[in-house]
């Protein structure tokens, strides 16, 4: 089982905070640092210092990291072009050296963060994810010296000489995410490498699972090809109030996370950690929430990684 730290800096942390907290993902043997892409912080608090862009601030961890694997859970395609969105991932995966980015792309669902920084937000967002998977994918796949031409409802590119290259061959795994039950299944077969089912209870995601499996399948893909993967916030402590202290920290209810993440003393989270497994999770995203704590982190690499 894999475990990768899952950050939500829009809640209100800068590029030292995040490096800080890269350095330790790194350092304590984790697989990878994941981040969100919001422009805008959810519920309680003030957000300050204010947002960071995902992809700026994943090219600076590139170059003050070595080994971790770095990407987005998800970027939306209101974000950015495809055609820009291709040259951006594929400068940072040169930045970091083959094998470490990622790219994780969805429709994109916070209206507001839209609306507070001038972004449109169509009602309807399906086709801009498929098509850009499409172009993304077709420019990365364009052989050295050929060019690329893409005509659709939403976009289109006329002779694009498709570079740069990703140094990743043949391009950096794309994580597609959701719950649809039939486009975001066929989308994943098609393009992706993984599929992520995120803050879902067990029973839900083994159904998610069993969907994309079929997908892969009937796409003449062998569903072992396909990583499957979960995304749950973490609270651990090493007793009851240790646990209770870092669940107040994040503003959650200890019941509410023992139901609903991963979440209590070590014990309790490598069981719950052995039952996404048994329905075939091969990679877990710990949502850590209180980027301040890294004792935390520690705490989850030794007595619950540990374990393992």
């Amino acid at each position: 089982m894999d475990l990768r730290i899952f950050t939500e800096p829009q809640q209100g942390a800068d590029y030292d905070t995040l490096l800080a907290v890269a350095k330790a993902t790194e350092d304590l043997g984790f697989d990878a640092f994941f981040r969100s892409d919001h422009y805008l912080k959810m519920g309680g608090g003030t957000g300050e210092p204010g947002p960071t862009d995902a992809w700026i601030t994943l090219a600076g961890l590139a170059r003050e990291t070595s080994r971790i694997k770095l990407g987005t859970l998800v970027s939306p395609v209101t974000f950015r072009l495809p055609g820009p969105l291709a040259i951006t991932v594929a400068q940072v995966d040169a930045m970091a050296g083959p094998g470490r980015v990622e790219l994780g792309l969805g429709t994109g669902w916070f209206a507001d963060e839209h609306t507070a920084y001038g972004i449109p937000f169509p009602d309807t967002r399906f086709g801009l994810l498929e098509e850009q998977l499409e172009v993304v994918t077709g420019l990365w796949n364009t052989p050295d010296g050929a060019t690329y031409s893409f005509k659709g409802e939403h976009y289109a590119l006329e002779e694009s000489p498709a570079l740069p290259k990703p140094v990743t061959k043949p391009h950096p795994p794309i994580i597609i995410g959701g719950g649809g039950p039939k486009r975001t299944p066929r989308l994943a077969a098609r393009y992706a490498s993984e599929y992520n089912a995120a803050f879902r209870p067990v029973d839900d995601s083994e159904k998610l699972f069993a969907t994309v499996r079929e997908a892969v399948n009937a796409n003449g893909r062998s569903p072992e090809s396909m990583t499957y993967s979960a995304a749950l916030v973490a609270c651990v402590g090493r007793d009851e109030a240790e646990f209770a202290k870092r669940a107040a920290a994040i503003g959650r209810e200890p019941a509410e996370l023992r139901e609903n993440g991963l979440a209590g003393t070590p014990a309790e989270v490598v069981d719950k950690i052995g039952r996404y497994a048994g329905i075939g999770a091969q990679r877990l995203y710990l949502q850590i929430l209180d980027l301040s704590d890294l004792d935390h982190v520690e705490l989850i690499a030794s007595e619950v990684m540990g374990r393992l």
